[in-house]
């Protein structure tokens, strides 16, 4: 992508973005915390047909609160993408696992490189109770997954925690309903040639009583889906050869013993 006319962004040109579901616990604490971090931002809390009390309590906190009445965070980032203007978006989840007080060091990181998609990684700087089982290891799969299709070397493919460029926010077809949403955001960046740049971060637990949505096995399936569509797309010559070659290997493999099975017959029986 030419950056070559893009201006610093300031903070008030800033949008931040947050998706929730069922988040009461948390939400006030994100919104105050960005409020901190960058003042003059605009801060967006969108709803998610939460059946507690967040679109209030975000409300109260000062976001600019609007709801999504499609079910699952692929499209409240999509619908957050079609509304919301600014020159630079911050997306990042409301369950206060990410350091709002990073974000001034993310814009700058941002502002300095001409980055289409700059990512908080986290699995150099968590906790023990930060991540469930398995899923730092479904992480790291799904990284070295795409490292290893596009060429591309990536360290956390599965962070909420993400500043986005216009250009890039503007301009690329999300389809995802839902948790692989950032699996899919990384690979049309990788695929359309936006510069991505990684930022370590310190990630955090969840407060007493907050849950993760996550499924490990059912949204696992859905990035691994996401992954073999994308690639499928975007490297289609690789993607076929590599089937064809499989099937090929399959259909020698189904036929290898009727042909044993006939010599052995034909020839070894009427020695």
């Amino acid at each position: 992508m030419d950056h070559s006319n893009r201006k610093i962004i300031s903070q008030d040109q800033v949008a931040v973005l947050i998706p929730c579901y069922n988040e009461e616990k948390t939400v006030q604490k994100v919104v105050h915390d960005f409020k901190k971090a960058l003042p003059e931002a605009r801060i967006y809390v969108y709803d998610n047909n939460s059946s507690d009390q967040t679109a209030k309590l975000a409300k109260e906190a000062g976001a600019l609160v609007r709801h999504c009445p499609r079910q699952g965070k692929g499209f409240v980032v999509q619908q957050m993408f079609d509304e919301v203007e600014a020159g630079v978006y911050i997306m990042v989840d409301g369950d206060d696992t990410y350091p709002a007080a990073m974000a001034p060091k993310l814009l700058e990181e941002f502002n300095v490189g001409g980055i289409d998609m700059l990512v908080g990684t986290r699995l150099k700087q968590h906790s023990s109770e930060s991540f469930r089982l398995f899923h730092q290891f479904g992480n790291k799969l799904v990284s070295k997954t795409i490292s290893t299709c596009f060429q591309k070397k990536l360290g956390d493919v599965l962070s909420g925690y993400r500043v986005f460029s216009r250009d890039f926010v503007k301009s690329v077809p999300l389809l995802s309903p839902g948790f692989e949403i950032e699996t899919e955001m990384t690979l049309q960046a990788v695929a359309k040639n936006f510069v991505i740049k990684e930022v370590p971060i310190t990630y955090g637990e969840r407060p007493e009583g907050s849950y993760s949505k996550l499924n490990t096995y059912t949204d696992g399936f859905l990035v691994l889906r996401a992954i073999f569509m994308i690639f499928k797309d975007y490297r289609p010559l690789i993607f076929f050869g590599l089937l064809s070659i499989v099937l090929a290997l399959a259909s020698l493999l189904a036929g290898f013993p009727p042909i044993m099975d006939y010599i052995e017959k034909q020839y070894v029986d009427h020695v």
